[in-house]
């Protein structure tokens, strides 16, 4: 398909260069109030698979501390979840990074979310197919739930993706997320401050 090979990337470049630029206020304050909030290091980096699973370096605005426990062990996430670090999440500032990641074409404006490489094994044969396209900035997801429903319904939802890639597609998720956004939906799991480990699709929900 020609938007698929060709069409798309190009966006990508276009859509990320002037989103850098635009935001580049917001970028430079928001990097401020996390080396005075959070201290260094401002960005965080963590590899993550890509495209057919190649890992990049995913890059984020830092929103945890490194408060670790005696034994020199990092704290759970909602302990070092700040209420400042609550909020660059809820407005998905700390995401903002990733625009460099979209530029270097490691990534794309709307794909499946980069998740741990962990999760690389636990993947079943149809899950795998997440990984046939960039990851995103934001995804179909996103846009119905985010960290709100389970493992399952995003991996389904992350393969819909990957099967209806369009156009149009594209633009009504992006759409959609200005929206979740703006009334902050999804952001936390219902049973923690962040989502989840992913620890494999129960053998008797695995489809092919």
């Amino acid at each position: 398909m020609l938007y698929r090979k060709y069409i798309k990337r190009l966006l990508d470049i276009i859509l990320s260069l002037t989103a850098i630029i635009c935001l580049s206020p917001v970028l430079l304050i928001t990097a401020l109030l996390v080396r005075v909030k959070l201290g260094s290091p401002v960005i965080f980096r963590q590899q993550r698979p890509g495209l057919n699973g190649k890992i990049f370096g995913l890059c984020k605005f830092r929103s945890m501390t490194d408060e670790r426990d005696a034994e020199g062990n990092l704290l759970p996430d909602e302990v070092r979840l700040t209420s400042f670090g609550k909020k660059l999440r809820a407005t998905s500032l700390d995401e903002l990074p990733e625009l460099f990641n979209i530029l270097k074409g490691e990534m794309s404006v709307v794909g499946p979310r980069p998740l741990l490489v962990q999760y690389l094994p636990l993947y079943n044969e149809k899950q795998k197919h997440r990984h046939d396209v960039l990851p995103g900035l934001t995804g179909l997801a996103q846009v119905n739930g985010r960290n709100a429903i389970t493992w399952e319904k995003k991996f389904e939802y992350d393969v819909e993706y990957v099967r209806n890639l369009s156009f149009l597609l594209d633009v009504k998720i992006i759409l959609m997320t200005v929206g979740k956004v703006f009334h902050r939906e999804g952001i936390n799991s219902e049973t923690s401050a962040t989502m989840e480990f992913f620890t494999g699709t129960p053998e008797e929900h695995r489809g092919e």
